[in-house]
């Protein structure tokens, strides 16, 4: 069964987490314990109605401001598909949850309440997500129900964030009239508003089309470890390299160079979990045995011969930076962690800070804060094989690590190699 991974995106107070907790509720996917201890909760807070938002917001934080602070995943699934959502929050200062939330989705929910319209905030998450190269938006003017089902309401916001949109690199968007509270066009249609001839939330999760969304072209296999079980007389000969692939497919006899060494060799087997495998392809993790025994380790990647991945160390790209102790300066110096390999790395120049909310390019900034994002050239001690974002989101991503503390305190998208200016 097919995967669509979806995150909720939007202001604060514009219903994202009362919106999943609709979806759950209406498609049966929680259980009779979660339902009544949510029941009980709202009975205690004193609301008039069951608090479906409960369902995400676990922390006690979050039930005590009625807020969303931290990410908070949480699974169903229906006849046609398996769904993991991803509930980010909407306060300007956990925009970096956002980004955690928003980079493996395939499909983002921008929320919109009915009676504000366009905030700074849903601009803001409508550029990360196009930053992070979402490939479907949906917009939900949410809380229809307070401005009486106006679609004179739901036409202007629609009209307005589409105009905005025009600046972004989005491919699909689509725009759909709901009340999460009352579950109108939510799972079920709304007679309520009779002038919305569209799908429902629901039937367009169930159907928008993600598997061009892959690419099956590009042959991208970072190895994440050898697997030589030597102890075992069974397996005395056995060598395989196991990961995870991320891009192209992968079928026994098919060519593959060994990067970085150059190498060639053929693909003797393939296993998924001890059992052989005729093909594989994203975003399997499989064992992959190879004809010729090669000096292969963590961080190599294996690719078709025509058609390798860029290899540099001068690398232009992106960055959303996480930290709220630190600032990204020209000269930074950082761990970076790009698919399986882990290098070294100097920022040599920062070009501009994007200001998010009029798409601004600031070149006399002195760096980066947090939640801010802003265009780097690094320079890495090794080189990285990559692609570039828009081609492939893994090859194209990577996080920056603050070595003294070991937190992760950017995230990066790849635009190409750096070219000298």
């Amino acid at each position: 069964m097919e995967l669509l991974r979806f995150a909720t995106a939007g202001s604060v107070d514009d219903g994202k987490s009362t919106l999943i907790g609709r979806l759950l509720y209406d498609t049966k996917s929680i259980l009779e314990d979660q339902l009544a201890a949510v029941e009980r909760t709202s009975h205690a807070r004193g609301d008039e109605y069951v608090n479906l938002a409960l369902l995400l917001d676990g922390l006690k934080a979050e039930r005590e401001q009625g807020i969303t602070i931290d990410v908070a995943y949480r699974y169903f699934s229906t006849v046609k598909r398996k769904f993991i959502i991803a509930d980010t929050p909407g306060h300007l200062q956990y925009t970096r949850n956002m980004v955690t939330g928003a980079s493996t989705a395939d499909l983002a929910l921008i929320l919109v309440d009915a009676r504000k319209g366009v905030l700074e905030q849903t601009r803001r998450h409508a550029f990360i997500a196009s930053l992070l190269r979402v490939p479907h938006l949906v917009l939900c003017v949410n809380k229809m129900d307070l401005v009486d089902y106006d679609q004179g309401v739901f036409d202007r916001i629609r009209e307005e964030f589409r105009q905005f949109s025009m600046k972004l690199d989005v491919t699909d968007l689509s725009f759909i009239p709901i009340s999460a509270l009352g579950g109108d066009n939510v799972v079920t249609r709304s007679e309520k508003m009779p002038w919305y001839q569209g799908p429902t939330l629901l039937h367009h999760l169930e159907n928008v089309h993600i598997a061009s969304d892959r690419d099956l072209i590009h042959l991208r296999f970072p190895v994440q470890g050898v697997i030589r079980p030597a102890s075992a007389k069974k397996f005395h000969d056995y060598r395989a390299y196991s990961g995870q692939l991320l891009g192209g497919v992968m079928r026994p006899g098919d060519e593959v160079m060994v990067m970085p060494s150059g190498f060639t060799t053929r693909i003797k087997s393939l296993e998924l979990a001890g059992k052989p495998m005729t093909e594989a392809f994203p975003p399997m993790s499989v064992n992959v045995s190879l004809e010729e025994e090669l000096d292969i380790s963590r961080g190599d990647m294996l690719c078709r011969p025509g058609n390798p991945p860029t290899a540099s160390q001068d690398i232009d790209a992106m960055v959303c930076w996480l930290s709220d102790t630190t600032q990204l300066n020209s000269g930074s110096r950082l761990a970076i962690k790009h698919t399986t390999r882990m290098a070294r790395a100097m920022v040599k120049q920062l070009h501009y800070r994007l200001d998010v909310n009029t798409l601004h390019r600031d070149d006399q900034s002195p760096g980066l804060k947090l939640n801010e994002v802003g265009r780097v050239t690094l320079r890495t001690t090794v080189p990285l094989f990559f692609d570039e974002y828009r081609r492939n989101r893994s090859t194209g991503s990577f996080i920056l690590i603050d070595e003294g503390t070991n937190a992760t305190v950017g995230a990066g998208m790849i635009n190409g190699p750096a070219v000298d200016r």
